[in-house]
């Protein structure tokens, strides 16, 4: 049962497979010819694989920069990092956290059938670490197994469920559509970036991508350059300050320290590039094959996917996004050092991630402003949560690694806050947040149906 149980989970804990069986899934509901069917099912699977390619590409390119940040500002620390927490914790909840994640993508599936949240959770590695989250805290508040996984099913269904309805009026700002939404664990701190850049007033006119430059600086219109002379600005300025023996001697393999910053930043540059074909390679056959699953088995159903599915919206906000994020998380820094608080070492990849997407969101709320100022509220959220999740994760949470997205954050400190009161406090709050789902569900119905009435 449990090679069984863990085939399954590898299998939908990749993204790439997903995409494809939910392509192969619509096209053959249209009844497209084998041919057609085919060809979108392979291309939805090879795009996600270049997109994941790029991303891989763009870790390699942070990770030496993440070690060369702690040694040049001296700080040890917890540091927000996906992987690092869960590959403990799977050794001791492996599989209680996958059977949360099985049965909770029946559950987001059911929900997007039955209620007016129509979004399908696609982004399956980053649900697979919300899983492990939940079979953390509900196994440490006293639950047995089987309570675990049942009501950790229905709060990870629940949680892909809302996240994306959250960002979604702010994703459509940015894709002109509904055709697709956000499907990622930075959810909550992206859309909060939404709402910041909205409230903030900025013009939307005077956006990242509109730049003013003269003739002769005219290269610096081409997105790829920018990335390229941005990151490599900054991979200089930590590799001199960290100095040729650090570099050389720790991250570069012995290469020349100028050189090998040099070279990261194009390896940086490149890897975004390759996520932006990926990217694109998804959109063209993903939101066509997935009309045949919201016409047949989930009406007016959407997917979710990850969060490089907005950079080819605003490739310039990505880099603002990144830097701003990245600033703020080095502030709290600061603070948290100064309150005696626990540091928590700015996560580089999650700054680029969520901190780019909040860029681009936060650029079609408010222009540059927007993607500045949203952006660094991201970078607030992903500082702060991480610092207060870190008391409920049992004996994982003294270790120097935690969740780093701001969903981790904020449903983590929910549940973790009614673990207070024993498994019967996180059981009530999985009813609660089921109860507040369908009652919400009910208040949308009604909205739009009102608005169908008076024929907006």
């Amino acid at each position: 049962m449990n090679s069984f149980l863990m085939v399954l989970v590898d299998i939908f804990r990749q993204p790439a497979a997903i995409i494809g069986l939910i392509a192969l899934i619509g096209l053959t509901l249209q009844r497209k010819s084998f041919s057609d069917s085919m060809k979108g099912t392979v291309k939805s699977f090879i795009g996600f694989l270049v997109l994941a390619s790029g991303a891989g590409i763009v870790d390699t390119a942070l990770k030496p920069f993440g070690a060369m940040f702690q040694d040049v500002f001296h700080v040890q620390g917890v540091v927000p990092n996906n992987e690092a927490i869960v590959a403990p914790a799977l050794v001791e909840y492996g599989t209680v956290a996958a059977l949360i994640f099985f049965f909770g993508m029946i559950v987001n599936i059911l929900l997007a059938r039955f209620t007016n949240f129509k979004y399908i959770y696609l982004s399956g590695h980053v649900a697979l670490y919300q899983s492990v989250m939940l079979a953390i805290i509900f196994m440490v508040s006293g639950m047995s197994a089987w309570q675990a996984v049942l009501f950790g099913a229905l709060a990870e269904g629940v949680i892909t469920t809302v996240s994306p309805a959250l960002v979604q009026p702010f994703m459509h700002k940015v894709t002109g559509s509904d055709d697709v939404a956000l499907g990622h664990t930075g959810g909550m701190g992206i859309a909060f970036a939404g709402l910041l850049a909205r409230i903030t007033g900025g013009n939307p006119e005077h956006s990242t991508e509109k730049m003013n430059v003269p003739k002769n600086l005219g290269f610096i219109r081409d997105t790829n350059v920018v990335i390229f002379l941005s990151m490599s600005l900054v991979y200089l300025v930590v590799a001199l300050i960290a100095g040729p023996t650090y570099v050389e001697s720790q991250v570069s393999d012995g290469q020349n320290y100028i050189l090998w910053a040099i070279m990261q930043a194009g390896m940086f540059a490149a890897g975004v590039f390759v996520i932006l074909a990926g990217v694109r390679a998804v959109l063209n056959e993903i939101v066509p094959a997935f009309q045949g699953i919201s016409t047949k088995l989930v009406p007016n159903s959407k997917p979710a996917l990850d969060v490089p599915i907005t950079f080819p919206f605003a490739p310039n906000a990505v880099m603002v996004g990144f830097f701003s994020s990245l600033v703020a998380g080095i502030i709290c820094m600061v603070i948290f050092g100064f309150a005696g608080l626990t540091i928590i070492i700015p996560g580089v990849i999650a700054h680029f991630m969520t901190g780019a997407a909040s860029g681009v969101i936060g650029n079609a709320q408010g222009g540059r402003r927007g993607a500045i100022i949203g952006a660094f509220g991201n970078g607030v959220i992903i500082s702060v949560v991480p610092l207060v999740l870190v008391p409920f994760l049992g004996d994982l949470g003294s270790s120097s690694a935690t969740f780093s997205d701001s969903d981790f954050g904020v449903f983590g400190l929910y549940y973790g806050l009614m673990s207070n009161f024993g498994q019967y406090g996180i059981m009530g709050a999985v009813v609660i947040a089921l109860v507040v789902l369908f009652v919400a569900s009910a208040l949308i119905g009604r909205s739009n149906a009102a608005r169908e009435a008076q024929g907006v």
